[in-house]
């Protein structure tokens, strides 16, 4: 069995430090890549099939209509066998309404978790995890969710100390 990171990030217009800026790559991709750096492990993209708006505010909207109906957001599929081929899975998310993304949602949807380990880690700007973790164990029965990491957006480039330490448990 082996080892992959999973993650969904946004580039274009975010929140940073109070206020909207433009990124070129998402704050979660360049922490996957911090841990791609570190451990090597193949990595894999969820990208919804309709992609989000570059703008802020467009995308807040959205986002929010998509938690009130328990939007399953469609993504384009993993050249992976998850159920066959994966034990662990370092999962990527930026927090959205206090917890992971609805495309991260129909994902955790479609796949088996039994006897899984997942080790979340996500980016914010201020609310940490929110409600994530309690609501990955909701949605993986049978998974062990492993402690998390859980980094501001705005600190990303600077996360290498952190992602270091947070490796040492796995």
């Amino acid at each position: 069995m082996k080892t992959v990171i999973i993650f969904f990030s946004r580039a274009g217009e975010n929140y940073i430090n109070g206020k909207k800026q433009m990124i070129t790559t998402g704050n979660t991709a360049i922490l996957a890549g911090k841990i791609q750096q570190k451990l090597n492990l193949p990595v894999y993209e969820l990208t919804p099939r309709i992609p989000y708006s570059v703008q802020y505010d467009e995308v807040v909207q959205k986002t929010e209509e998509e938690r009130q109906q328990f939007a399953q957001v469609d993504y384009e599929e993993l050249l992976l066998e998850l159920e066959e081929q994966v034990e662990t899975i370092f999962l990527g998310f930026p927090n959205w309404w206090g917890t992971y993304p609805r495309v991260i949602a129909a994902f955790l949807a479609a796949n088996n978790w039994e006897n899984k380990t997942i080790y979340p880690f996500c980016t914010h700007e201020g609310s940490a995890f929110g409600s994530s973790i309690e609501d990955l164990e909701k949605s993986c029965p049978g998974a062990e969710i492993k402690l998390g990491l859980a980094v501001r957006g705005s600190r990303v480039e600077q996360s290498d100390t952190a992602v270091k330490n947070w490796l040492k448990t796995y």
